[in-house]
């Protein structure tokens, strides 16, 4: 009896997350190159205004030298007028600044600032981005001039800045976020990285975050955050997110309840990201958002839970029903169900151009999310909180 509740209440969650990711592989923005029309029609409009309005592209960057050079080169050879590169060199000890310097090869887009000391209060990224902020402010001009926050191992593709502006145009949006497309080769990135996709694919429907005033609806992806200059400084800007790990989502939800446009989109292989290399650098990586992603540890161990039951349970009921025959459990309903998550993530992944195989080692990527959350929590128990570039992060919640 306790089984067949189990079963029901997993079929439940299984088909309201099914539902979610359908529809969003229907209506989900994906970025999409303008024509050339349209970008004449922006350039019209933004100069009967008097200027062309400015982009800042800015990249907080603390010992990034494997990346920071493709990453200053994607962004310089980007067809777009009136772009700024700010990058901050963030007490970097392998020569970050000077390398993203010769990749620009003397264009004057190019700034690098050397970060100040971290102050007390603040996380090391806000306090970088911070101080970008402040430099891209100090030269923009015009409310609807474009701040963007991505990070140093995000590679923009040829036409990637255009159709970014060009999004932000056609739905007047106010903090668009793009979910960057990843790039995923080793066993550990490719069974953990791609279930960012299932969560945001499979929990949170797109209408209701893009078309809705709701702050529960409100997501975003810190690797690219691109502002209205105006709905920036309406917020706060990184001084009112100063303590937060995952400031994206808080500015996400400050969006929201200042009444202005949140959008997010998928970066469609336009905007993409490896963010790490190595099973090492997925598990700490994720460790250290999880336990602020999931608001506390009692949300984390409730998340880890809840993802066994309906991901694991049904295949080692299936398991065991199928090595011990007399049992009275139906295969059919288990079989289904172990099929419907593991179809869940192949949708997820054929949406995000990610590898649908990988799907029939879902079992496994929760397995591997466990491991990560011990992780979070054995730092949580030692140091109050998480570790990250060599510094230790206090954790709060995504609360506005």
């Amino acid at each position: 009896m306790l089984i067949d509740l189990s079963l029901i209440v997993i079929t439940a969650a299984l088909v309201v997350i099914a539902l979610t990711a359908i529809l969003n592989a229907f209506t989900f923005p994906r970025l999409r190159e303008p024509t050339r029309s349209r970008l004449v029609r922006f350039a019209d409009a933004t100069v009967e205004k008097g200027h062309v309005s400015r982009v800042f592209v800015l990249i907080p960057a603390r010992n990034e030298a494997g990346v920071i050079a493709n990453t200053v080169k994607s962004l310089l050879a980007q067809a777009y007028p009136a772009l700024n590169v700010i990058v901050l060199d963030d007490g970097s000890d392998d020569g970050t600044g000077d390398l993203a310097r010769a990749a620009a090869a003397g264009d004057v887009r190019l700034r690098v600032l050397s970060g100040s000391a971290l102050m007390e209060g603040w996380l090391g990224k806000n306090w970088a981005c911070h101080q970008l902020a402040q430099s891209a402010l100090g030269e923009a001009s015009d409310p609807d001039d474009v701040l963007i926050f991505t990070d140093a191992d995000v590679t923009w593709r040829p036409g990637a800045l255009a159709a970014l502006i060009d999004e932000i145009t056609r739905n007047q949006v106010d903090l668009l976020t793009v979910w960057s497309t990843q790039i995923t080769r080793t066993w550990g990135e490719r069974l953990v990285v791609p279930l960012m996709a299932l969560v945001i694919l499979g929990y949170l429907p797109s209408p209701l975050v893009n078309r809705t005033p709701w702050t529960a609806f409100a997501a975003a992806n810190g690797q690219c955050l691109a502002f209205r200059r105006r709905a920036y400084q309406a917020v706060g800007g990184h001084a009112a997110v100063r303590d937060r790990i995952v400031e994206d989502i808080t500015f996400a939800r400050r969006i929201k309840a200042k009444k202005m446009r949140l959008w997010m989109a998928d970066g469609a292989g336009l905007i993409v990201c490896r963010m790490y290399t190595s099973w090492s650098q997925v598990r700490d990586g994720y460790a250290k958002n999880i336990v602020a992603g999931y608001g506390s540890v009692a949300g984390l161990i409730a998340g880890a839970i809840f993802h066994w039951l309906v991901f694991l349970m049904p295949l080692i009921l299936l398991t065991v029903a199928l090595l011990i025959p007399d049992l009275l459990l139906n295969r059919v309903w288990l079989f289904a169900l172990t099929a419907l998550g593991i179809g869940v993530r192949a949708l997820t992944a054929a949406v995000t151009r990610q590898r649908i195989i990988d799907a029939l080692w879902m079992p496994v990527s929760v397995i591997l999310m466990t491991r990560i959350a011990a992780q979070a929590l054995y730092w949580q128990a030692r140091y109050g909180g998480v570790r990250w570039k060599g510094r230790v992060i206090r954790n709060r919640s995504f609360t506005a």
